[in-house]
């Protein structure tokens, strides 16, 4: 795996020669919590958006703001009070299946190894499971993981955990990846090598992505568009496009254009209200 210093640029195919991800539509989604208690709680206020097949696209807001819900919804983990997921144009009626799911907790398994817990996907669905070992072994070599195939996740650091789970997510080719926080619990430095390293990854396979995080500078760094939250109940108050070349510079001080978009961002939250500073600006002018 190259170091951050030695990222070596790849082109990104165009759009309709790449694309392998599939169309995801959310029409109206809503959420309350309780809805029969005394005091129900709104998670989530009518919320539409359209993710192209190959897309990046993250969800950003403050926490509480009920991003995670969205996904969980998107997935078909968590049954929506009112509107619809649809997935190329089909209502998705129960959990997706054709997907990969990577979460801020990497949830691997202690007593299986690191490639044995990529290959569980296989063995569960009962697929050949020749071309899955071929796909991992590739995946692990990418990932800097190929002397860590045999190690146990207790014997692995936070960062390679986090880059077996990715592979986990991966190694089926799914044509939707969905991510909640997936480098929440990294240090800074990790954050930005595995940040390169699903860019690398996106940028070849091409996957549909929702990509939630509260970080702007990765949903910034990542992205196609970025859809911003509002302060719960959450809705969408604001879509970036990040028209911008890739591979994206690991710094958004390297690009102004990317410091552009962030401190648009950062602007809404401080007019939500969402970081307070005395009434000063969040940002000099």
């Amino acid at each position: 795996m190259p170091a951050l210093s030695e990222a070596r640029a790849v082109k990104a195919a165009p759009r309709d020669e790449a694309a392998r991800g599939v169309r995801l539509e959310i029409d109206r989604l809503t959420k309350v919590f309780g809805e029969d208690a005394d005091r129900p709680f709104e998670a989530l206020r009518p919320t539409s958006a359209t993710i192209e097949p190959g897309e990046f696209v993250s969800v950003v807001g403050p926490s509480g703001c009920g991003k995670s819900t969205l996904m969980l919804m998107v997935a078909g983990l968590l049954q929506p009070t009112g509107g619809a997921v649809k997935v190329d144009g089909t209502v998705l009626r129960g959990p997706m299946t054709d997907v990969g799911i990577a979460f801020q907790d990497h949830l691997l398994l202690d007593f299986r190894t690191a490639m044995e817990n990529v290959l569980l996907q296989g063995v569960i669905r009962r697929l050949p499971m020749a071309p899955v070992q071929e796909r991992a072994r590739v995946l692990f070599e990418r990932l800097g993981l190929a002397n860590a195939a045999d190690r146990y996740p207790h014997q692995l650091s936070g960062g390679m955990r986090q880059r077996v789970s990715l592979a986990r997510a991966l190694v089926l080719g799914p044509p939707v990846l969905l991510m909640d926080e997936p480098f929440g619990a990294l240090d800074a430095l990790t954050r930005l090598q595995v940040r390169y390293d699903l860019e690398q990854l996106w940028m070849s396979d091409r996957p549909t992505v929702l990509f939630i995080t509260h970080s702007v500078e990765e949903a910034v760094g990542l992205s196609d568009r970025v859809l911003v939250m509002s302060p719960s109940p959450g809705d969408v108050v604001e879509e970036l496009r990040i028209d911008l070349p890739r591979p994206r510079p690991l710094t958004l001080g390297a690009e102004p254009a990317l410091a552009r978009h962030a401190r648009r961002i950062y602007d809404h939250f401080d007019r939500l209200g969402v970081i307070h500073r005395d009434g000063a600006p969040l940002h000099g002018r």
